[in-house]
């Protein structure tokens, strides 16, 4: 599971997603993206974060200006704890390219690092999700 599964996974069910295809849907976004890009627990605490306040009908517009405030809040949390919401500067180490995969790897940074940063992905949503 990667983290973006394990988020969206998780606090999607809240919100009406079936675990199931949260973790399909989810299972191209771990590692950045496949590119070191955004973390994927980032991404997926954004999609949560869609879940609750994104509206399909009616007033899109209030919905989507909520909607992009409290990703805002949710990225500036993370920056503020991690320095960063690339995976590659969060990992120290560019797992799309052989070398740094095998850093990764060998230095255990998937089942060290990567479980801190879904924990605190999932501590920040805590907090956002109450209001």
């Amino acid at each position: 599971m990667n983290c973006t599964q394990a988020v969206l996974s998780t606090y999607g069910r809240r919100y009406g997603l079936d675990p199931e295809i949260a973790l399909r849907m989810s299972g191209a976004f771990g590692s950045g993206m496949g590119m070191g890009e955004t973390c994927g627990a980032v991404t997926g605490a954004l999609m949560v974060i869609g879940l609750k306040h994104s509206n399909v009908s009616g007033s899109m517009l209030l919905s989507r200006d909520r909607t992009e405030d409290v990703a805002h809040e949710f990225v500036e949390r993370f920056k503020a704890l991690h320095g960063t919401v690339v995976c590659r500067e969060l990992l120290g180490c560019d797992v799309t390219t052989p070398d740094g995969l095998k850093t990764a790897k060998q230095e255990k940074h998937f089942k060290k690092r990567c479980p801190e940063y879904v924990k605190d992905a999932a501590l920040i949503l805590e907090e956002i999700l109450k209001d």
